[in-house]
């Protein structure tokens, strides 16, 4: 079982966190973006490198060539769903996601283009229906603006460590799970007082507005102190000039920061909240689901959903295989 414990330098950072995986199942839940800006597949602005050092740079041959080679949908399979055909009429899948989380969508500013495991997703879903996964227009979400935007018509679809919830679910539809998680706490690494949910009583927590992070701690720490904020970058913020004393949101968001700047935070060992699904967000009551879901059923019984997670997280955090993906329409 792995221990953050001890997190102070990047080799312990990167061997832990493959433990951790391995102990939550995976983890992840809320967006992680810094911005609801619209941006193209090719173009950024105040991005940041695809990592901070060589140790855990995403192999960028192997990615792009895994989402170059995959597989296209025939004619009869897009017409049959009136999705997936307008999609394919407009030339372009019109995405919600982000371009700022270290190991699900990270704009690379050396090549300006979108990598990581969601980025991976949504990519071959574009190669699937467009047969050329740079056929994707990105506009910027965070945890509050998810919905929206697919109310709105302003997206297609939306791939953000999107957790299915029944409340999301009378606004918009879900294809997948794709991924599951758990919430974990993030500390800085000398704090030693802080080392389980228990331990959040008392204590002033930062949690990301939209998320389900506040509805957990709400539950899980009654007696803590919420203070919600529109980013993850916000609440990281917040707890290195310790107007927080911890900050809760999925493991996996929480996996990127600790990965992407060893020595400075700690996640605490103990995740806790029931297993979170991603899903993957579509408008309400669309046939892009059936869609979605049989595209999603074909990645990964071919094998190429275990070679992106490798690719993106776990040659990343020293994880030699991939888990079990969840079971579609769990």
């Amino acid at each position: 079982m792995s221990l953050f414990e001890k997190s102070v330098t990047r080799r312990q950072a990167l061997g832990l966190a493959g433990a951790s995986f391995a102990f939550v199942g995976l983890a992840g839940c809320g967006s992680s973006s810094d911005s609801s800006s619209s941006a193209s597949s090719g173009s950024a602005s105040g991005s940041e490198s695809s990592s901070s050092s060589s140790s855990t740079d995403l192999d960028t041959s192997a990615y792009d060539a895994l989402v170059a080679g995959g597989s296209t949908a025939s004619d009869d399979v897009i017409s049959a769903s009136s999705w997936a055909s307008k999609v394919k009429e407009a030339g372009t899948l019109r995405v919600g996601g982000t371009q700022t989380s270290t190991l699900f969508s990270l704009m690379n500013e050396v090549d300006n283009k979108l990598r990581g495991f969601d980025a991976g997703l949504y990519q071959l879903l574009t190669h699937y229906i467009l047969g050329d996964e740079s056929k994707y227009e990105l506009t910027q979400v965070t945890s509050d603006t998810r919905e929206s935007v697919l109310q709105n018509d302003q997206v297609d679809t939306v791939f953000a460590t999107y957790s299915i919830t029944d409340d999301r679910k009378k606004v918009i539809s879900f294809a997948g799970p794709y991924y599951n998680s758990q919430q974990g706490i993030l500390v800085l690494v000398d704090n030693t007082d802080i080392n389980s949910v228990d331990d959040l009583a008392g204590k002033t927590v930062a949690a990301q507005s939209g998320s389900t992070g506040p509805s957990l701690l709400e539950q899980y720490a009654p007696d803590a102190t919420v203070q919600e904020f529109s980013t993850d970058e916000e609440a990281r913020q917040a707890l290195e000039q310790k107007r927080v004393d911890a900050y809760v949101i999925d493991a996996t968001i929480q996996m990127g920061s600790v990965v992407k700047n060893p020595g400075k935070y700690r996640l605490v060992e103990q995740t806790f909240g029931p297993d979170d699904k991603y899903g993957i967000g579509l408008p309400l009551s669309s046939d892009g689901v059936d869609f979605v879901n049989s595209w999603l059923k074909a990645v990964e019984d071919d094998g190429t959903w275990a070679k992106l997670w490798q690719i993106t997280i776990g040659d990343r955090i020293d994880q030699d295989s991939a888990p079990e993906p969840p079971a579609i329409g769990a």
